[in-house]
């Protein structure tokens, strides 16, 4: 199956809260987001959101930019749906990350989620950066979650990556400055706990 093809399976055949990253409200990516970007005109993109509920706190709080990037058309229709009447205020874009066409510096933040640990060749870490550095603007800031040491090394059939601070940082090299890593123990839908690396950094 190709990436795309996965995923669609993935969230065709499973409900939104039956993935093992779900959480009601992503609270440690909400404090980051409202820490750095505190003007709610900031242009966001959650990139990977998917299902993910970030979209509606984000608009709920009053963010009126705001782009939501996911590789699964099935995920992007399930938030749409649930937003309802607002999803008509959010940027939607279907397109795998490491070769979507994405204006440059169009963002102020650049928030993901779970997708990163999934680019295992280095090819593709390389143009995820490369499309970070571009499309934020200088002086942005970027959060990016991954598995933590300890994680699991798979999450829905495929391998994935796991990364402490320094490594994590260290992908994306000198342009970008890293403010803060935080830690964070998510429960998964079904008990078990996955540790979580979150790097808030701003693009020089």
């Amino acid at each position: 199956m190709t990436s795309k093809a996965h995923w669609e399976n993935v969230y065709q055949s499973r409900a939104v809260d039956e993935v093992s990253w779900y959480r009601a409200h992503l609270d440690v990516s909400l404090k980051l987001i409202e820490g750095a970007a505190p003007d709610r005109s900031g242009a966001i993109i959650d990139v990977g959101g998917g299902e993910a509920t970030l979209v509606d706190d984000l608009v709920t709080r009053g963010y009126g930019d705001v782009t939501v990037l996911d590789i699964s058309q099935a995920a992007i229709d399930v938030a749409k749906a649930r937003l309802g009447s607002s999803a008509a205020s959010v940027h939607w874009i279907a397109g795998d990350i490491t070769n979507v066409e994405l204006a440059p510096a169009r963002y102020d933040l650049w928030h993901d989620r779970a997708v990163f640990h999934f680019l295992t060749g280095a090819k593709d870490r390389a143009a995820y950066v490369a499309q970070v550095a571009s499309a934020v603007k200088p002086g942005g800031h970027v959060i990016v979650a991954t598995f933590g040491p300890g994680g699991p090394e798979t999450c829905s059939g495929l391998d994935v990556v796991r990364y402490d601070a320094r490594s994590l940082h260290g992908e994306f090299g000198p342009k970008f400055r890293l403010l803060n890593s935080v830690t964070e123990l998510h429960e998964t839908p079904w008990g078990t706990s996955q540790p979580f690396m979150y790097c808030f950094c701003r693009l020089e």
